[in-house]
């Protein structure tokens, strides 16, 4: 699974032709969330409120490079670096 991000401790990926709804996994610790790339839902799984802020908070930032990274990903094509959260 591709690695795009990675910010305080915290690892984004996106899996090659995954299913609807659009999302990305964030990876914290020993915690996985699926969160929609479009809500911030966590679709599955489970992250600190901390980690989950934060990654809102980036998911907002880059939700441009992250739609444009689900359709490379649909597509089969490389996915893009998204810049961390700083």
């Amino acid at each position: 699974m591709p690695e795009v991000s990675r910010f305080y401790g915290i690892i984004i990926r996106l899996y090659h032709r995954d299913h609807p709804p659009t999302h990305f996994h964030a990876i914290y610790a020993e915690h996985e969330a699926l969160v929609e790339i479009e809500t911030g839902l966590v679709n599955e799984g489970y992250l600190p409120k901390k980690a989950l802020e934060l990654v809102n908070e980036w998911r907002v930032l880059r939700l441009a490079e992250l739609r444009d990274d689900w359709r490379r990903a649909e597509q089969e094509l490389p996915l893009l670096p998204i810049p961390p959260l700083e």
